[in-house]
């Protein structure tokens, strides 16, 4: 349950009263030793995924709070808490979002969810698994936004849910919202990825794949501090011309490659779509 004792005056908050931090949320310490730790682990075992979280609680982002201050206390960032304060139920009503001219990001949308069996609320669930505490603060909000963003992410830029397309909007959120975090299992879980058995002799440009997403997340202004239903309501094209998303060209070329060479690009792990566990 989300912590509902009272709140100290003082403290920094919106129009609204939400505070920007709440006083009781702990304040992760940065170990890259730890993290790297757990990154081994995770290699170890795929299936226990609180590895992950352990990866970014050990490596905090200095200017997180920086971060989630200006998305959130800008008068667009009010607007937006006002307009989506919660965006599961929205991403979840396909009927309504089926309504919505064809072509548009909300078709795209429902299309991937439906053919990949996902739901907003399934990565809800995953989250909740980790019984970690909750507050009622605006770092609430913006964490709930990103994780809830994440499959989004994967239908505007054009990434599958293969091993390699989940490195790839790793570091594509990177380039958005910078993190000791995302680069390490981005850029580590890519190299992972090449020494593999099955592709130790593979001309697959997989780091090309990765650094292209890298730079094109550093291009694309910050999804998440975009309003979800405009975004929506669009055509996909027209989107990503927008926000400067190209296709995807080296990792397009990765699995046209992977095929060649007789590779099914969705089975080189033994656990796929990891991505979610890494956004819930």
């Amino acid at each position: 349950m989300t912590n509902q004792d009272p709140i100290r005056p003082g403290i920094e908050s919106a129009s609204d009263g939400t505070p920007l931090r709440d006083p009781r949320r702990l304040r992760p310490t940065y170990s890259l030793r730890k993290a790297y730790g757990h990154f081994r682990d995770l290699l170890q075992d795929k299936e226990e995924t609180s590895h992950v979280f352990k990866i970014f609680e050990s490596l905090p982002a200095k200017d997180f709070v920086d971060r989630v201050r200006h998305v959130t206390l800008s008068p667009e960032g009010e607007q937006l808490r006002r307009d989506e304060p919660y965006l599961p139920p929205i991403l979840d009503d396909h009927e309504a979002l089926r309504k919505l001219p064809k072509g548009s990001v909300a078709h795209a949308y429902c299309d991937f969810m439906e053919n990949e069996g996902l739901s907003a609320a399934g990565l809800v669930a995953e989250a909740e698994k980790l019984n970690r505490p909750k507050y009622d603060d605006l770092i609430q909000w913006y964490g709930n936004r990103s994780r809830d963003t994440h499959d989004l992410l994967h239908v505007l830029t054009g990434y599958g849910r293969d091993a390699l397309g989940e490195q790839c909007v790793l570091l594509f959120t990177h380039g958005q919202q910078p993190s000791h975090g995302h680069l390490l299992i981005g850029y580590a879980g890519a190299m992972h990825i090449r020494k593999l058995p099955a592709l130790r002799n593979s001309r697959a440009p997989v780091m090309r794949a990765v650094r292209q997403a890298h730079r094109t997340g550093k291009a694309c202004p910050m999804i998440l501090a975009l309003p979800i239903n405009l975004l929506l309501s669009m055509k996909l094209d027209d989107v990503r011309e927008e926000l400067k998303i190209p296709d995807p060209t080296w990792y397009k070329e990765c699995h046209r490659v992977w095929r060649e060479e007789g590779i099914n690009p969705y089975d080189l792990l033994d656990k796929p779509g990891e991505g979610e566990a890494i956004a819930a």
